[in-house]
């Protein structure tokens, strides 16, 4: 990405071989594409799901689309076939990315908020390991709920940064287990927050933010949430 300028780390903890899964913050609807370019820099090609929304952004979609990335359609019909087409990714040795959130962060500050299930079942069926990433810096090109780019003439540096494997011991093969889920959810977007610290340098909440139902259905207006 030539616009912006890079602060990498962490990569060795991608696995050069076999299924994987990445999971990841969301703050900016071109989070994506960095997380993309960060895991191809590393030798891997990203299997994403995403929910169906972004296959409507200007750049990003026409992307998803020519990558034969997944669209996610929640509270639908259609929503476990995304899953059953990430499990039959990372069975078959791919790089499968994923935003816990499930769609941007509602937390005031931009932290991760509360994760969904999804990729806690996905790994719990599959025994594949879960690479924690966090980012920031997205929001100087397109800030939270932005329609319009921020000033990329300063070239922005994008801050990506991924952990060990999450400690999943004693969870695989509970993915029907309601609170084997929890849990694993909890590790996953623990390990996530811990990430993001450090690239912000600053201490996390100490609970992640729970959205409400109202706040997930709607689209607040852009604020200038990470800027300088």
């Amino acid at each position: 990405m030539g616009i912006t300028r890079r602060d990498w780390s962490g990569g060795e903890h991608l696995p050069r071989t076999g299924g994987f899964i990445v999971a990841s913050n969301h703050y900016s609807e071109v989070d994506p594409l960095t997380l993309a370019h960060f895991i191809v820099d590393h030798g891997r090609a990203p299997f994403f799901l995403a929910k169906s929304s972004l296959f409507e952004v200007p750049v990003l979609g026409p992307a998803l689309r020519h990558l034969e990335q997944v669209p996610v359609y929640r509270e639908t019909s259609r929503a476990g076939d995304a899953l059953e087409a990430a499990r039959q990714a990372v069975l078959a040795g791919r790089c499968v990315a994923i935003m816990p959130e499930g769609t941007l962060t509602r937390d005031p500050d931009m932290w991760p908020m509360r994760g969904r299930p999804g990729v806690a079942r996905l790994a719990l069926a599959t025994g594949a390991p879960v690479v924690p990433v966090g980012q920031w810096g997205a929001q100087r090109i397109l800030g939270r709920y932005a329609r319009r780019p921020g000033n990329v003439l300063r070239r922005p540096v994008q801050h990506v940064k991924a952990g060990p494997p999450v400690d999943l011991s004693g969870l695989v093969g509970h993915e029907h287990d309601t609170r084997a889920l929890i849990e694993a959810t909890a590790r996953i977007m623990g390990a996530i927050t811990d990430l993001v610290a450090d690239l912000r340098g600053e201490v996390p909440p100490d609970r992640p933010y729970v959205p409400s139902a109202s706040e997930l259905h709607t689209r607040p207006r852009p604020g200038r949430e990470g800027l300088p």
